[in-house]
């Protein structure tokens, strides 16, 4: 995250990890604000048993892609909605990356982030039993919250 005031909007990353019982580190980081402390982290990372990366960014939305560029981990970018543009500026930042240096970017804002914290679940899940169960408890569970009709 690139500022304190993304957390509200990434919240739902860290949320899907927990119910998935997914540990997960969360940090204030900007690739512009923080650059030796982003370098830090991100080369530390799968020494410390990071697997991999959620980063949510606004306006410019460089966070996923330096990340990126600085590890072989996977990493998934949340465009958040907290520029003048409402998203679009970091939407178009974190998805056009030049080839190579690959970041998985989802939708803007709390919806991405939740699906940023599903999918880094089922990556996990691969390798993980207990993620495995605890996603297709979630997924089923979801579907039994959709009625079969409106009344």
């Amino acid at each position: 995250m690139g500022s304190p005031n993304d957390w509200d909007l990434m919240k739902p990353a860290a949320d899907a990890l927990e119910a998935l019982g997914v540990e997960c580190d969360v940090r204030v980081i900007s690739a512009h604000r923080t650059p030796q402390r982003h370098h830090d982290y991100v080369v530390a990372a799968g020494d410390a048993g990071i697997e991999i990366f959620i980063c949510g960014a606004g306006f410019a939305a460089h966070l996923a892609g330096v990340t990126a560029a600085l590890t072989p981990l996977p990493v998934l970018g949340v465009p958040l909605d907290s520029s003048p543009l409402d998203g679009i500026d970091a939407l178009l930042a974190t998805v056009q990356m030049p080839g190579g240096i690959p970041v998985a970017t989802f939708g803007i804002g709390k919806a991405g982030a939740k699906n940023a914290g599903l999918f880094a679940g089922s990556v996990l899940a691969r390798s993980d039993a207990s993620v495995a169960k605890a996603l297709d408890e979630y997924r089923a569970a979801q579907t039994a919250a959709v009625p079969e009709t409106p009344f």
